[in-house]
């Protein structure tokens, strides 16, 4: 297996946990995006925010890529960020962002790899 630096990455959060979108999901987790990073979609790169540290509606955080959320059925994928030396599994990841993947045909790939400084 090869092992690789994790991408630490600061995102803006435009969706804070308990946001509505306009198809009634009620957001349990922070979502934002990457600036300067841009997805599928021509838009900057979306990223889940998953922390055990985390259980409070923020602007911006600043985290690691532990996953990437593969969508079949769409033109971006979604990233999956955390803090410092925090860990998921798949399960555990597919049950924080389910709110919205149960409409996709998505797979997640976990990122294994060391910590590293900010990018």
């Amino acid at each position: 297996m090869n092992t690789m630096k994790k991408l630490r990455v600061r995102v803006t959060v435009d969706r804070p946990i308990g946001y509505v979108d306009e198809f009634n999901n009620t957001y349990p987790i922070n979502y934002g995006y990457i600036e300067g990073i841009i997805g599928g979609d021509n838009e900057e790169q979306d990223a889940y925010i998953i922390s055990r540290s985390v259980n409070k509606p923020v602007t911006n955080f600043e985290g690691e890529l532990i996953a990437i959320i593969h969508r079949k059925d769409d033109v971006e994928d979604k990233w999956v960020i955390t803090s410092k030396g925090e860990s998921y599994t798949e399960k555990q990841i597919r049950d924080k962002v389910d709110f919205k993947e149960k409409y996709f045909n998505s797979e997640i790939k976990l990122i294994k790899g060391k910590h590293s400084k900010k990018q």
